[in-house]
This record gives C-alpha cells, structure tokens and sequence, in this order.
C-alpha cells in the first residue's frame, strides 16, 4: 500500500469516527440550530417563520442536457475544498461557506445572516471525493425564502455542480429525495461513506411548529458524481 493510499484510508477511518459521533448527538433542523453567541457561548436562534405558500409556486424545471456518466464508474477527485455550489433546477449559484461542529458536537449550519449562502461541512469529504461530502442550506429566514427553499422539488436526473478551489468542476447527478423527522435523522447515512463520491444536501422540511423549535423534518437530497472538468 502506498503511502497516499495508507493516508487516505486513516482519514476516513476518522471519519467513521467522527460519523458515528453524529449518530448519537443527531442534528438540529437547519431552521433551528444552536449557534454561537457573541460572548463565545451557544445560543438558541429563534427559528424563522415560514413563507406563506399561497404566494410561492415551484419553479418548472429547466432544461438540461443528459449528464454522461462514465463507465466504469467515475474516478474521485483529490481532496480540494470547494468554493461554490450551482443547482440549475433551482435557480441556485451560491459560494460556499465552510462550516464545523459546535461545542456540543451538533452540526455548525449557516449564521441567519448568511441565509442566502449554503456551507459545506468541511470535517468531511471535500464534493467529489469517496465518501459522503454534505452541504447545509436555510430552507427561509425572517426575510423570506433562503438558499435551499426550493430543494425540496429536485428531481432524479438534475445536475449538482461544485467548483473547487483549483478550477476543477465536480459534477453530480441527483439519486433521490427523502425527507426525515427531526428524532429520526439518519444521520450515518448522510455523513458516512457509501462507498462512492457522494454529495448530500441538506435543509428543514416538513411541518413547522413554534411551539416545538419550528420545522419538524429535514430535507436530504442524495447525489452521487458523475464527472469533472475545468472551469
């Protein structure tokens, strides 16, 4: 075994560490994340309310060209962070934040001031390489419809695209969309590894209740990569 191999394979035995970790904490709805306070501490951010629906509508999907996918399968990417995130679909072309975990091992997710902004989780994959990488979105904010608002109408088929740090381009195709309680997040198959380059977006869903911290679910969306090029 090399020792690129050998690196590689101790870095993502680390991350089925860290993984696992994220099982038994579980994660906060994007909608109402714990999040640090000024002084240094945590702080409970008042989940937004939802936009109404009687004046939104779902977009048409646009037209997109087939992805051509390799064969055999398609050859990760080295680790290079990412720097923007494109959903065509959605009408989505965002740079990237970079986020971490908190004190309390829940999952960082986007300051309410950045809601127009999703952040890669960046103690995981880097988009592209084996394992599962996992971008963050607000699904709204006190303003109105957030980055991620309209995640939940992918389909099958549409493209994910992830610029990277050195040009490269990482493309994805969606696989499914599925929605999960909040007590229910699965979240070993969101963060870990399925074996192939994966990239998960994730948002809050489902009904909002204010009495209960705001929205109840969240929103997965699974992709898996299917090419690369330059910018």
């Amino acid at each position: 075994m090399t020792d690129a191999a050998a690196q590689d394979r101790r870095r993502r035995a680390r991350w089925w560490v860290l993984a696992a970790a994220l099982g038994v904490v579980g994660v906060a709805c994007v909608g109402a994340a714990v999040l640090p306070a000024r002084g240094g501490g945590a702080g409970r951010v008042a989940a937004p309310r939802p936009t109404a629906a009687s004046t939104w509508r779902p977009p048409q999907q646009v037209a997109e060209r087939p992805l051509i996918t390799a064969n055999p399968p398609v050859r990760a990417v080295p680790r290079v962070p990412p720097v923007r995130l494109s959903v065509p679909a959605i009408g989505v072309s965002r740079r990237l934040l970079r986020l971490g975990l908190h004190h309390d091992h829940t999952v960082e997710v986007p300051a309410p001031s950045d809601a127009a902004y999703p952040g890669w989780f960046r103690l995981g994959p880097t988009p592209g390489q084996v394992g599962s990488s996992v971008i963050l979105g607000h699904v709204d904010s006190l303003k109105g419809p957030a980055v991620f608002y309209r995640l939940r109408f992918l389909k099958p088929g549409n493209h994910v695209d992830v610029r990277l740090r050195n040009g490269a381009v990482a493309h994805f195709a969606v696989q499914r969309v599925a929605t999960y309680p909040n007590a229910a997040f699965p979240a070993h198959k969101v963060y870990g590894s399925p074996g192939y380059a994966a990239l998960n977006l994730v948002t809050c869903g489902g009904a909002y209740e204010r009495a209960h911290g705001g929205y109840q679910s969240n929103v997965v969306v699974y992709t898996r990569l299917v090419g690369t090029s330059r910018s």
